[in-house]
């Protein structure tokens, strides 16, 4: 993830969140899980800054996005107690892969401070997957 992307990725999630009047943070994270971007809405909760990070790092890590993966993370499930890995991750909706024009996964973007839905939505739109 270059500069320009991490921006671009981060100004379309922050246009669908404030379409909607929502307050959120968003996190870009490269294919290692380092941080490469990240806003923090005004009036977001102070919470959502670490989720949105973990949200992020789930989804590159995993090489899945975290709502699928928080499918497979529930009581009795194959990854159940995944959240406790790698320094704390987070297994619901918000975490959404970055890939290139040929399918490589290049980051992922997460999103935190609204309903699960509507972060998953805007996580969406910042990576441009409708």
């Amino acid at each position: 993830m270059n500069e320009a992307l991490t921006q671009k990725v981060i100004e379309r999630a922050r246009a669908a969140a404030a379409k909607d009047h929502l307050a959120v943070c968003i996190a870009v994270v490269d294919p290692s899980g380092l941080l490469c971007g990240f806003l923090r809405m005004d009036d977001t909760l102070l919470g959502s800054i670490d989720i949105s990070i973990k949200k992020a790092r789930t989804a590159v890590l995993f090489k899945s996005d975290s709502a699928d993966l928080g499918v497979k993370a529930q009581p009795g499930g194959p990854l159940y107690s995944l959240e406790n890995s790698n320094g704390g991750l987070i297994s619901f909706g918000g975490g959404i892969l970055i890939h290139d024009k040929s399918g490589r996964i290049i980051g992922a973007i997460g999103v935190s401070g609204a309903a699960v839905e509507e972060d998953e939505a805007i996580a969406r739109a910042g990576a441009g997957r409708p």
